[in-house]
């Protein structure tokens, strides 16, 4: 049977699985694993807060029981990796957050990091995940555009903040690598990149890719 692996957004905006989707393009490859990507519909609208953040989190393990027989793996595709280690819980196959994949995947391209937030609000809350990571030293900075969930669909008015905040991490913080820090930004990173001229890191396809490896040598793991 085909390996499958399943990338669970866990908002309810429609438009933004349909991001990470289309990002998933050059994952998707003859003989590699069938990867489908989903919408929690019972989500709030963005993960934007704390309290979105833990309301999710039940919803997300009844999920992935759910989808667990037909499984290879699973990749949680919100920057805060909601509910993470309760689905890792409850569930036997391997479980990816976007945040911890896209960060590890900074550290391999570069020697300090930039992350481009939605909002203000949204920082404080990364940089506990960065403290209990340990990656702190190499943490050049994080910057907001600015931009709720929602808004990001607004194409050229995303792109032209994305940019502007890309460059100040770059030029006033010493960033060489830069993390798309929400999964609603996934159609962003090759124009960003090409803007910035440093390596621009998608999580939802970083951690897509790292579960591929995982399937594909039969890593399980914590």
């Amino acid at each position: 049977m085909q390996p499958h692996i399943y990338v669970i957004n866990p908002n309810s905006t429609q438009r933004v699985t349909d991001g990470i989707d289309a990002a998933m393009a050059p994952l998707r490859m003859a003989g590699g694993p069938q990867i489908s990507c989903l919408t929690l519909t019972n989500g709030p609208a963005g993960i934007q807060s704390q309290h979105d953040v833990e309301s999710v989190t039940m919803p997300l393990t009844m999920l992935a029981r759910s989808l667990e027989e037909k499984a290879s793996a699973f990749v949680i595709a919100c920057f805060s990796d909601p509910g993470l280690y309760a689905v890792r819980e409850a569930v036997t196959k391997p479980v990816l957050g976007i945040m911890e994949c896209g960060i590890l995947t900074a550290l391999t391209l570069g020697q300090r990091f930039g992350v481009i937030a939605i909002l203000d609000s949204s920082i404080a809350r990364h940089l506990r995940t960065y403290g209990a990571m340990g990656v702190n030293q190499r943490l050049a900075g994080e910057l907001a555009i600015g931009l709720n969930v929602t808004e990001l669909s607004q194409f050229e008015r995303t792109l032209a903040r994305m940019v502007h905040t890309g460059k100040r991490l770059r030029d006033e913080k010493g960033a060489d690598v830069i993390v798309m820090g929400c999964a609603g930004m996934a159609l962003y990173r090759n124009p960003l990149q090409d803007a910035l001229g440093i390596p621009v890191v998608e999580p939802s396809q970083a951690a897509v890719t790292m579960a591929i490896g995982r399937v594909q040598m039969n890593w399980h793991g914590a």
